[in-house]
């Protein structure tokens, strides 16, 4: 049961023949109350301040919980990004062999086409050097018989 500053100054006692001067005891219930109003304000201040802190502590911990969640999405996004570029990087790497491959195959292929078409020249430049001789040898047969 607590007891108000109010309860202090209105409380009377009984007169009773041969009992404490009454002076005194008023003199000290006013000390009493002075005494007793300070601390009573005092506790009150506290529990205010105690009840705005618990307030700001409620605060501060939202914000600790919202902070955590925007890290850990925050994380997530960046996992992920990482993921999706190097899976791109992998795709664009992939894509460039591919080209290069067939870059290589098509190179191969060109030089076999060459080869082939140097080849038949060759042969075509054998047949009419051979058919080039046999012709000159044979006008040189005509001209000695001659």
């Amino acid at each position: 049961m607590s007891i108000t500053p109010n309860e202090i100054s209105n409380k009377e006692f009984k007169k009773a023949f041969r009992g404490y001067d009454i002076d005194d005891v008023d003199e000290f219930l006013d000390q009493i109350l002075e005494d007793y109003e300070k601390l009573y304000k005092e506790c009150m201040d506290q529990k205010e301040k105690i009840s705005i802190l618990n307030e700001k502590l409620e605060q501060y911990s939202n914000i600790e919980t919202t902070l955590q969640s925007t890290l850990l999405l925050a994380q997530g996004a960046a996992d992920q990004a990482k993921e999706s570029a190097k899976k791109e990087s992998e795709l664009i790497l992939k894509n460039a062999q591919e080209q290069a491959n067939d870059i290589i195959n098509k190179a191969q292929q060109n030089v076999l086409q060459i080869n082939k078409e140097y080849e038949v020249l060759k042969q075509e430049y054998n047949m009419f050097k051979s058919r080039f001789k046999s012709l000159l040898e044979a006008q040189l047969r005509e001209l000695d018989k001659e």
